[in-house]
């Protein structure tokens, strides 16, 4: 669970950076593909070749593909049509999604245990930032639940995959990124506005530090922590970046909030995380007990 709150931390920043520093003003395409590259060359050192011949390889270079490349080119867009707090409304159902989609297409058994907590923690992220939506409001609501959807399956096809025995998640990782890397090049090349490439210090200095940091070691300290915890925890853990991140937008940008609101809607975030824990516990005694 440790290295999911420290990855939370860690991308609390990323909504306001993009917010603040990217959108409208470098085409979402380039900032994607920029965000891939830095990301796959940061593990690429760690890289152990003579495993790409492992179906785990293939597995993870589509996992990658789905969970960061399509998902991160609806999620960039989606700030040409919301303001900040609103793709953070909008990111609510992930947990579901995690829920939902493990049981339908790993487990092939509906498990309410895990989808309970999961919904707890959809109505705390709903009540931080319940507020009136702009007009612009269906195509944002879209692009962001196409992108929690792609991140909501590469957590749980992440956490289900069989890593070979000689191998460390670390020497097959830029596998990841590099799946996400040929799906953004194509856009990045062919469709983006290359009118709107990075210019300033704070261009490069924001895409750097979301390349290396928050994609490079966030998405594999995520990962990795995705296989210590449980679905339940998992999904829960995917909505206390809400308020970490409006905490962030208020504090750095000084941007307005309900305190009331938010410290509300944390506790029944976090409270749902203990739910989800006690389930995993409560399992483990009655299997030790068997």
């Amino acid at each position: 669970m440790r290295w999911l709150v420290f990855v939370t931390l860690l991308w609390a920043f990323s909504f306001s950076l993009i917010g603040e520093f990217l959108a409208g003003q470098v085409d979402g395409y380039i900032a994607v593909a920029t965000r891939m590259l830095l990301a796959f060359l940061t593990f690429l050192p760690f890289l152990k070749w003579n495993s790409a011949n492992s179906k785990a390889v293939f597995a993870l270079m589509g996992i990658g593909a789905i969970q960061i490349g399509v998902m991160y080119l609806f999620f960039y867009h989606s700030f040409l049509f919301l303001t900040v707090p609103e793709v953070l409304l909008f990111t609510i159902l992930t947990p579901v999604y995690v829920s939902l989609l493990d049981d339908l297409i790993f487990v092939k058994q509906f498990r309410l245990n895990w989808l309970l907590p999961a919904i707890i923690a959809v109505v705390g992220a709903a009540i931080i930032r319940y507020q009136t939506v702009s007009s612009d409001f269906w195509t944002g609501l879209l692009l962001v639940q196409a992108a929690n959807l792609c991140f909501a399956f590469g957590q749980v096809a992440y956490k289900r995959l069989a890593i070979p025995s000689h191998l460390t998640q670390k020497n097959i990782f830029a596998f990841f990124f590099l799946g996400a890397l040929l799906i953004s090049l194509f856009p990045a090349i062919f469709i983006a506005d290359w009118t709107k490439v990075p210019v300033t210090i704070t261009h490069y200095a924001t895409l750097t530090w979301l390349g290396i940091v928050a994609s490079g070691l966030g998405y594999y300290f995520w990962n990795y922590g995705s296989k210590q915890v449980n679905t339940g925890q998992l999904a829960t853990m995917n909505n206390l970046l809400i308020p970490a991140g409006i905490l962030v937008n208020v504090v750095f940008w000084g941007r307005p909030a309900n305190w009331l609101s938010l410290t509300f809607g944390a506790v029944i975030i976090l409270a749902s995380i203990l739910i989800a824990s006690y389930y995993s516990k409560a399992m483990k005694n009655k299997s030790a007990d068997n």
